[in-house]
């Protein structure tokens, strides 16, 4: 499913790429797709896509959502291998929102000092 949902993204962001999809928010913006989580029957494609540059992210990802049976069309010349032409789906990715906040915690000086804290007691 891994290989399957790589081959998917790489096609979405082909036709994304290209300009073939005619929709004024999707035109005017930068979108980054992650991944693309297939379902266990190959059916269903949820591709996981970050609007770089732009802070209404649920306008581009409605975009998307009304032209994903457009873009599935799109995808039929790129993955011919396939049985079904999955139905697609997309999700704003909050993974790098999430990194962040990691990030932000084991920054704090909270954290910084249970640390350095550990390293004495090591020693």
């Amino acid at each position: 499913m891994l290989r399957v949902g790589e081959q998917v993204r790489a096609a979405i962001t082909q036709v994304l790429q290209r300009g073939e999809v005619r929709d004024d928010v999707i035109e005017k913006t930068v979108i980054s797709i992650s991944e693309v989580r297939m379902s266990p029957d190959l059916k269903i494609a949820t591709a996981y896509v970050t609007p770089l540059g732009v802070t209404d992210h649920d306008a581009v990802i409605g975009a998307l959502n009304r032209n994903a049976k457009y873009i599935r069309g799109r995808l039929g010349s790129q993955l011919r291998q396939m049985k079904y032409m999955p139905e697609v789906r997309f999700r704003d990715d909050t993974s790098f929102d999430n990194y962040k906040k990691i990030d932000e915690l084991l920054r704090s000086p909270e954290v910084s000092r249970d640390l350095d804290h550990g390293d004495t007691e090591e020693e």
